[in-house]
């Protein structure tokens, strides 16, 4: 069985969806349309800005989630018999799996953008990526921070998993997690402390746009991030998204899930290839390519 995955934020690089742009008619209709609802041309941003012009919050997102749909939109004998999306991600599968239509899928998309960067702003935060510590260990430690938010943010792989907080905490968090014999507690240039209870506010405010939006049955399960199991009701979608800021990406689990559930290759669909390498590193003996 075919699993597609898509990535988050952090893929992106400049120059990204030209070539689908100059090729497909399709491809630029799409571009265009996401230019017009967007109300800037992002599309110019994407490919003659600069890095800096692409790490702003409300050009990322939108950026990285419309080089991952319109690939599976314009091809349409590709279908998967499974999808997941890291973070920024799950709502590229969505659309990939037509529970979403590609205009509420970037509506969505540009609110939960605006939405981080509010969040972020009213509460200075960021992350840490933790090397070779088993995740109970990171997981007792981040409880152990008193007086700050720390807690467990992404569990990419076995021996990788990104936390989330307050800056003091994640301070003394990476000093605990270095003593306790990780091989890397390295900060991370990112906003804020994403997929954590500082994003309370983002959350609220996602989740009456998402609940104002039309979803529809997918054509096949998602494996969705805040539990790694299957959905494909509209409902049970909408309450799991509207969680999807505040709680962990469980990304292990949803890959390990799938496997379970019959997937034997992944293709990573949208820019970069972390996810491939994430796969792999999950179990070894399954195919991951990209589209």
């Amino acid at each position: 069985m075919k699993a597609f995955v898509f990535p988050g934020q952090g893929s992106q690089f400049v120059g990204m969806g030209k070539s689908l742009y100059d090729s497909s008619d399709k491809a630029r209709e799409l571009f265009e349309k996401a230019n017009e609802i967007l109300g800037f041309r992002i599309t110019d941003l994407m490919f003659e800005g600069t890095e800096e012009d692409l790490r702003q919050t409300k050009v990322t997102q939108p950026a990285v989630f419309l080089v991952s749909v319109i690939p599976v939109l314009i091809n349409e004998d590709i279908k998967p018999d499974m999808v997941a999306g890291h973070s920024l991600g799950e709502f590229s599968a969505l659309v990939a799996a037509g529970a979403l239509s590609f205009e509420d899928g970037l509506r969505l998309v540009a609110k939960r953008a605006e939405a981080m960067q509010k969040a972020c702003e009213l509460n200075p935060s960021t992350m840490a990526a933790i090397l070779n510590l088993p995740d109970d260990t990171v997981e007792q430690i981040c409880e152990s921070i008193e007086g700050e938010i720390v807690v467990p943010a992404n569990y990419n792989c076995p021996g990788q998993i990104v936390i989330s907080g307050t800056n003091a905490g994640i301070d003394e968090a990476c000093e605990k997690m270095t003593a306790a014999g990780a091989k890397r507690a390295l900060k991370l240039k990112v906003g804020g402390a994403f997929h954590s209870p500082l994003m309370e506010p983002a959350r609220g405010e996602l989740a009456e746009a998402i609940n104002n939006t039309v979803f529809m049955t997918p054509s096949c399960p998602i494996y969705q991030n805040v539990d790694a199991k299957p959905h494909s009701t509209p409902l049970e979608i909408k309450d799991n998204l509207n969680f999807q800021l505040t709680a962990p990406v469980r990304w292990t689990q949803s890959v390990i899930n799938m496997i379970a559930d019959g997937a034997t290759s992944f293709t990573e669909v949208g820019p970069g290839t972390v996810l491939q390498g994430l796969v792999k590193k999950i179990d070894r003996n399954v195919e991951a390519t990209s589209l």
